[in-house]
């Protein structure tokens, strides 16, 4: 739970591709349906030494070697599904035929969100080209892809066409088994009732406790429960042996021993799937503050199961950006000062903070859950305890951010959806710093900060811990931008710059981020309902008398909406007390922080049922409106760059070389075929 997705930034004003180059890179690579594909730079990668370039290189293999987990984790059926479609778009014949065109963005769409279902929505997405046309059109899939036609066209057709059949990925909704609603395959053939006592039951309750299932399928077999362990020689072997493998030609460019020390504990969880050697490798990690090379690899967030137990096979590979990593030791020196100076009761603050670390970063590769939508910011490990007695590292993803804003200048939003010349101005002048800022503050403080009461485990808060734990750090970086610390600290230019982000989270929470959204449906996504629980709980918490901050209508003239009847009013959001709003916000983190220190779960269900799911239908439909004429794509992805050896006459790698002009085409089909180790069924 310790991931920062694309903020309000990212879709106020990092929106729609330009045709600028930056050191030869053109940014905006792709778009189809409400996607768009961008490039993003790795600065300064040349000024890395042969070892840590070479290191980067065979972290970067392995990073990619573990692709096809994240797609059979996201649906048992996603595998053959999409070797059965990349059989198709080689070997079919007319690539000027209407229905096979239609395909093609189908299958774009399954390499963007690593299956069936909407990487954010998490509803499936449904073919337009017809189910007649994909029968005869199999005839071209590869016998050895899909094993025996009969059975997998049969079986695999409806799966794609049935809107009824696995239709959400990921089912948050109260009120039903989450499991047996959900198409996850984190699970088979378990009622959430019997995983939640099987769970319940293997819960370890020592100083040092196992994070049981992180790395683990449950299912019933003879009407037992059991784990399939996700390791070499188990579940997802085949991949994780390839995996292993580049991870031990890593550990010999290793920068150091303690980061050699990373390496290895990795391998050994690889090949044993010990849960004991996964907290060994975590503290490790977080132990490895010199090296320069970085890098995330392994079954590490918890979003995509709907008990929140389970992690989602990902990976990044980075290094420090030198200069900006020095706003962030800032924060991390500084954080006792945080921790004390919280608006939190005192008895759920740590009394000593230990171990914050926290640097911005070049992501260098992008594999599994962080591709091709990847986070901006990353706060690990996820284990309390740990998090607790040796502290956390944090990196906020700076070419990362500036590969959206590179990609989105001139787009129209805020023009849009800002009241005023003086909202868009203080974006203008302050956006980036704040946006940056705030991911900072959330990453690095934020979800290290406070602590869990004895007896207390991150199991508690249950389907809604993931949306309680994003509040909790988005609402930590909120109070302190504002905080006069952060002028005196050097990290904001001024005292008026935080009101950029107050009114963005403000704007986004409530009413911009439902673009996302389908018309009638609920939010799921744990990072949106964040977003909403904090801005509809502030709404509904002013001053009634003099609202600190509020949805007013503004009356427009000579508009239409789609219906083609008169637009009277627009709606915006409007801010008139910040120093107000940032004391709302600290109302709502001492909520959020109790329910967490507590593991309040009824607190919990509470604050997201009452301000977390639900849409308003009328402010959805205007939104919508207003967005579709700026003709704009919410969700953004990314290719990666493409490491190659030069290699000499003996055989040596004497440098690596980096290429940014694979397509996002070209890219999905040479993974499928380059890391694709994994049987088509598992």
């Amino acid at each position: 739970m310790k991931k920062t997705t694309i903020t309000l930034f990212a879709l106020a004003i990092m929106m729609v591709g330009c045709k600028k180059t930056n050191s030869e890179i053109q940014y905006n690579v792709d778009r189809f349906y409400d996607l768009e594909v961008l490039r993003y730079n790795v600065p300064d990668f040349d000024q890395l030494t042969l070892q840590q370039k070479k290191l980067v290189y065979y972290l970067s293999e392995a990073a990619l070697q573990g692709r096809d987990i994240l797609y059979d984790q996201n649906c048992k059926f996603n595998l053959p599904i999409r070797r059965a479609l990349e059989s198709i778009y080689i070997n079919y014949p007319d690539k000027n035929d209407p229905q096979y065109l239609l395909m093609e963005k189908y299958l774009k769409r399954i390499w963007f969100s690593n299956g069936i279902h909407h990487h954010y929505s998490e509803d499936k997405f449904l073919p337009e080209f017809t189910e007649e046309w994909l029968r005869s059109a199999w005839q071209y899939v590869d016998p050895e892809t899909t094993q025996v036609y009969d059975h997998c066209v049969n079986n695999l057709v409806p799966v794609m066409f049935d809107p009824q059949l696995l239709n959400k990925k990921v089912n948050q909704a109260d009120g039903v088994d989450l499991l047996l609603t959900s198409a996850c395959n984190y699970y088979q053939d378990v009622t959430q009732k019997e995983a939640e006592a099987y769970y319940a039951a293997h819960r370890d309750n020592s100083a040092e406790p196992l994070w049981n299932g992180l790395n683990a399928q449950l299912v019933k077999k003879d009407g037992v429960l059991q784990e399939r362990t996700y390791k070499v020689g188990g579940l997802y072997g085949a991949a994780l042996e390839k995996v292993v493998y580049w991870l031990e030609k890593a550990k010999e460019e290793a920068e150091n021993d303690q980061q050699r020390l990373v390496i290895q504990k990795l391998i050994e969880f690889n090949k044993t799937g010990d849960l004991k050697t996964f907290n060994e490798y975590a503290i490790a990690w977080v132990g490895d503050l010199d090296s320069r090379v970085d890098f995330i690899n392994g079954f590490t967030e918890v979003y995509g199961d709907p008990l929140g137990i389970t992690g989602a096979w990902e990976s990044m590979v980075n290094f420090k950006n030198l200069e900006a990593t020095k706003r962030t030791k800032i924060l991390a020196d500084n954080a006792q000062w945080f921790e004390d100076n919280s608006p939190t009761d005192k008895a759920y603050k740590k009394e000593q903070v230990k171990g914050v670390s926290a640097k911005v970063i070049n992501a260098a590769i992008l594999g599994g859950d962080c591709y091709p939508s990847t986070p901006i910011g990353i706060n690990l490990p996820n284990a309390n305890w740990i998090r607790k007695e040796y502290g956390s590292k944090s990196v906020t993803i700076e070419n990362i951010t500036d590969a959206y804003a590179k990609a989105a200048e001139g787009n129209g939003f805020n023009e849009e959806f800002m009241l005023s010349a003086e909202e868009i101005e203080l974006n203008r002048k302050y956006g980036v710093i704040t946006d940056n800022c705030h991911t900072d503050l959330h990453e690095c403080l934020g979800h290290g900060s406070g602590k869990l009461l004895p007896g207390v485990t991150k199991d508690d808060l249950k389907e809604h811990g993931s949306t309680i734990e994003e509040a909790r750090a988005d609402l930590f970086g909120l109070y302190y931008i504002a905080d006069p610390k952060m002028v005196e600290l050097g990290i904001m230019p001024d005292k008026e710059a935080y009101k950029a982000e107050y009114y963005r989270q403000m704007m986004n929470g409530a009413m911009t981020q439902l673009v996302r959204i389908e018309p009638g449906k609920d939010i799921e996504e744990a990072h949106m309902r964040n977003r909403q629980l904090i801005a509809n709980w502030v709404l509904a918490h002013v001053n009634p008398e003099a609202p600190e901050v509020e949805i007013v209508a503004v009356p427009v003239a000579n508009e239409k909406n789609s219906h083609d009847t008169p637009a009277e009013v627009k709606h915006f959001m409007k801010v008139n007390d910040y120093e107000g709003l940032r004391n709302l916000y600290g109302q709502l983190l001492a909520i959020i922080q109790e329910v967490t220190s507590t593991g309040n779960y009824q607190m919990a269900k509470e604050l997201v049922e009452t301000y977390a799911v639900k849409v308003d239908i009328d402010l959805h439909r205007e939104m919508l409106e207003r967005y579709k004429k700026l003709d704009l794509a919410p969700y953004k992805g990314f290719v990666n760059p493409v490491y190659t050896p030069v290699v000499d006459r003996d055989g040596n790698i004497t440098d690596i070389k980096v290429d940014y002009t694979e397509g996002y085409v070209e890219q999905h089909l040479r993974y499928s075929r380059d890391y694709s180790p994994l049987p088509t069924w598992n």
